[in-house]
C-alpha cells in the first residue's frame, strides 16, 4: 500500500496532500497538551512498532506481498488522533530514508493507512466495543474486527486512487501517464491479497495484542473505554519506564524482522521503473493483474517522478553491507532507534520546559 513516487499525478498527489493536512492539524491541536505529558513514550512505541510491523511482507494470493500497518491496535491504545500522528511518523521515515513509499505520495498514503486507517479502527472498535469492561473478551473480538476492516479499507483507497490514474491522465498517444492499470484491475488486485492474507494478519495482531494488555497492562486501554477514562494522576503512569515491556516486545520484533524479506515478489503497485523493462517482471505483473500486460514502454510520469527522492537506504538494504539479512535488521533498527530518539528529545525538552514553568 506505500504508493510509490510517480504512480499518481501532480494533481492526485497535491488533493490528497491537502485532504491530510486538516487531520494532521486537528491532530496536532487536539495533543498539545497531552504530548507534553504521558503521550511521548506512547506515541513514539507504537510510530516505531507500526513501522517494523510494515516491513514483515506476506505472501498473497498470484505472488504478490502485503503487510499489516498495526494501524488498529495503535487507535485503541492512543485514540485515532495521536494514531494519526504515530502511523504518519512511520511513514515518513520510511519514505525519507527506505524509499518505502513516495515522497510526492507522501499525503496519498497517510491518508489511507493513518488517517482512514485509524478513524475506521477506532470507530469500529468504539461501535463493536460497548461500554463493556476493560478486560471483557468482547474488546478483543472488537480490536479484531476493527484491524480487519482498517487496513481493507485502507486497501479500497489505494486500488481507487490508481485506478483512476489512467482514466483521467494519458498522453497524447493515449497511453497511461501514471499508475497503468484501471479500476477494473487496480481494485480487484489490492482487494484480493488484504481481504484473505493481510486482514487476518492485522486481525490477529489487533486481537492478540489488546488480549495480552488486557492481563498485563489494562490501564492502556482506558483511552478508548467509556466511562473509564485516564485521568491525569495517571498520565504519569506511562512514562518510560512504565512501557519497558513494550520496549521490550519492540526489540524482539527488530532481531526476527530478516524473516520479512522470506517473502518473494513485490506489492502490487509498487513496482520500480526497471520492472517495466524486464520481461520476467512484466510477465508477473500480467499474471496478477487480470493477465493484462503493461503498457510497452515506461509511462511518462513515473519515469519522471521516480527520481523525484533518492533514498539513503533503499529498500533497506544498506549498499556496505553484503548480507541482505543483517541489512534488514539494521534497517530496522535504524528507523525504530530514531523515531525514540526523537521522543526522548521531545520528552526532554517538554519536561524542562515544565521545570522552568
Amino acid at each position: 500500500m506505500h504508493i510509490p513516487d510517480g504512480y499518481l499525478s501532480p494533481a492526485t498527489c497535491a488533493a490528497l496532500y491537502a485532504a491530510s493536512a486538516p487531520f494532521w492539524y486537528v491532530a496536532l491541536r487536539r495533543l498539545k497538551r497531552l504530548l507534553a505529558t504521558k503521550l511521548i513514550p506512547l506515541l513514539s512505541v507504537f510510530a516505531a512498532f507500526s513501522f517494523v510491523v510494515m516491513m514483515f511482507n506476506l505472501p498473497l494470493p498470484g505472488g504478490t506481498t502485503g503487510h499489516a500497518v498495526g494501524v488498529s491496535i495503535a487507535s485503541i491504545v492512543l485514540g485515532p488522533w495521536a494514531s494519526i500522528l504515530a502511523i504518519s511518523i512511520a511513514l515518513f521515515i520510511q519514505a525519507v530514508f527506505f524509499g518505502d513509499g513516495g515522497i510526492t505520495s507522501f499525503g496519498a498514503n497517510c491518508f489511507n493507512m493513518a488517517i482512514a486507517g485509524s478513524l475506521v479502527a477506532w470507530l469500529t472498535y468504539r461501535a463493536i466495543s460497548g461500554k463493556c469492561a476493560i478486560v471483557s473478551r468482547r474488546r478483543v473480538f472488537a480490536a479484531g474486527i476493527a484491524g480487519y476492516l482498517s487496513i481493507n479499507v485502507a486497501a479500497l483507497l489505494t486500488g481507487i486512487e490508481l485506478g483512476i490514474q489512467p482514466m483521467l491522465f494519458r498522453d497524447a498517444s493515449g497511453a497511461p501517464l501514471y499508475a497503468p492499470y484501471p479500476l477494473k484491475i487496480a481494485v480487484p488486485a489490492m482487494m484480493a491479497g488484504h481481504l484473505t492474507i493481510a486482514g487476518l494478519a492485522e486481525l490477529i495482531l489487533s486481537a492478540g495484542l489488546v488480549a495480552w494488555l488486557q492481563r498485563s497492562h489494562p490501564s492502556l486501554l482506558r483511552a478508548t473505554a467509556p466511562g473509564a477514562a485516564s485521568t491525569e494522576a495517571e498520565a504519569g503512569g506511562f512514562g518510560w519506564l512504565a512501557i519497558r515491556p513494550l520496549l521490550a516486545g519492540l526489540a524482539v520484533l527488530m532481531l526476527i524482522t530478516p524473516l520479512g524479506i522470506l517473502a518473494v515478489g513485490s506489492a502490487w503497485g509498487e513496482w520500480s521503473p526497471h520492472d517495466f523493462a524486464d520481461a520476467a517482471a512484466r510477465r508477473q505483473i500480467a499474471a496478477v493483474s487480470a493477465n493484462q500486460a503493461l503498457p510497452a514502454g515506461v509511462p511518462q510520469g513515473i519515469e519522471r517522478l521516480s527520481s523525484v527522492w533518492t533514498a539513503p537506504v533503499p529498500s533497506y538494504a544498506p549498499p556496505f553491507l553484503r548480507s541482505s539479512s543483517f541489512g534488514y535488521l539494521l534497517s530496522a533498527a535504524f528507523g525504530s532507534g530514531l523515531i525514540l530518539l526523537a521522543a526522548l528529545v521531545a520528552d526532554w525538552v517538554f519536561t524542562a520546559r515544565r521545570r522552568s514553568g
